[in-house]
């Protein structure tokens, strides 16, 4: 199928939008049920806390090498060829966890694959969205589409609970096995997204653009750090939920519910995504949005009752769903239109060198310290950079 090169230029391409929102939720879903049944999966097994961290950065070590590159073959017009790529890969690496040795090495191998698919599905939805999007509508519809990007991340930890139930450790064999069918589903509708007419290609090619030059931008810097640190804090809280829970002897139920509710403050943050910016301004609601996740990953730490974990845990998602959501717009709208696809190519090289190098060093913290120490070092993060936002790229705008 090829999307029609007359497409409305102030509207939206439904025909490829409606698939792509189903794409987003199925691999929100598959993510987060893969990445936090491999945490118990490393619990199960006895190993220690050090290779939470170790199987977290071999997720993102790859695509610190590829990113680039698969940004540079989305510009050639070939975003759907890699959503489909990219599910694909996401289901074999699925079947490996299910069914292959549930050693340790095993694990990193298939985390490894997990990681590059992930990098593929990211990296063609970002582009997609901005395919799909008229002149007007962008916001709109990245804020649209990571509203059912939350409701993935939110299914995803409600699956692991309701498999787990009150157990300590669910049953990670089940789960992997859900992980599976979710993958099959995404490779499915991946097919129906249409793919790129090729005027649109050629036009792609020639947005590709020195990276140095895209450095050299006021302000791109500032936004990609922060990209960083908002995606990095996302995260690792799906790492070391479990390990704070197993610490105060919370069951595996509560911490997936804990997880969901996150995420759905998140998706209501989203909703109203675009009208936030138009009230309070770009720069000045990364600020605050920021600080806000912040104090709540920081409050998260402390000790306190399970009723109030999960009020934190919707203040971690009202901030982070809307900090997650200008770390990819802003880095958009401060990039030149012929640009776009290179920027997004190294916001995404960028957010896994953070995926790479933090879990190292949370995992050196969380030995020392706990749970709550990674908790109170993201936190302070997320504050840290966005003082760093409105100190650079000045008042809201």
């Amino acid at each position: 199928m090829t999307t029609q090169a007359s497409a409305k230029p102030h509207g939206v391409d439904y025909r490829l939008f409606l698939p792509l929102l189903a794409h987003g939720v199925l691999v929100q879903t598959l993510t987060g049920v893969l990445r936090v049944t491999t945490s118990y999966r490393v619990l199960e097994l006895g190993l220690p806390v050090v290779w939470l961290g170790a199987i977290s950065a071999t997720f993102a070590l790859l695509p610190v090498f590829l990113a680039v590159w698969v940004g540079r073959f989305i510009d050639q017009g070939h975003d759907a060829l890699a959503a489909r790529i990219g599910s694909a890969l996401a289901l074999a690496a699925a079947l490996g966890l299910a069914f292959l040795s549930p050693g340790a090495v095993s694990i990193l191998a298939f985390t490894v694959l997990l990681g590059i698919g992930h990098l593929f599905l990211m990296a063609s939805q970002q582009m997609l969205c901005v395919r799909a999007a008229g002149d007007g509508n962008r916001d709109a519809v990245f804020g649209n589409f990571l509203v059912t990007n939350g409701i993935g991340q939110g299914l995803g930890p409600f699956i692991v609970s309701w498999v787990g139930g009150e157990a300590k450790i669910p049953d990670t064999r089940l789960l992997f096995i859900l992980g599976v069918l979710c993958c099959a589903c995404s490779l499915a509708v991946s097919m129906l997204l249409p793919v790129a007419a090729k005027s649109a290609a050629g036009l792609a090619r020639k947005a590709t653009i020195p990276l140095n030059r895209l450095l050299q931008i006021p302000g791109f810097l500032t936004i990609l750090t922060a990209s960083i640190i908002t995606i990095t804090a996302q995260d690792l809280i799906t790492i070391y939920l479990p390990l704070l829970g197993a610490e105060r002897g919370i069951d595996s139920g509560h911490i997936g519910l804990v997880l969901t509710v996150r995420s759905a403050a998140a998706i209501v943050s989203r909703l109203f995504y675009a009208g936030m910016i138009e009230v309070v301004g770009r720069v000045r609601l990364t600020v605050v949005s920021m600080c806000l996740s912040g104090l709540g990953y920081a409050a998260l730490g402390l000790p306190m009752p399970l009723i109030p974990m999960y009020g934190d845990a919707a203040l971690m998602g009202l901030g982070l769903g809307v900090a997650t959501t200008l770390s990819l717009t802003s880095v958009v709208d401060i990039v030149p239109v012929d640009a776009r696809a290179t920027a997004l190519s190294l916001r995404i090289t960028g957010n896994r060198i953070g995926q790479v190098t933090l879990p190292f060093i949370a995992s050196i913290i969380a030995a020392a310290a706990g749970a709550p120490g990674v908790l109170a070092v993201i936190g302070a993060s997320l504050c840290v950079s966005a003082i760093s936002v409105g100190i650079v790229r000045g008042r809201g705008r």
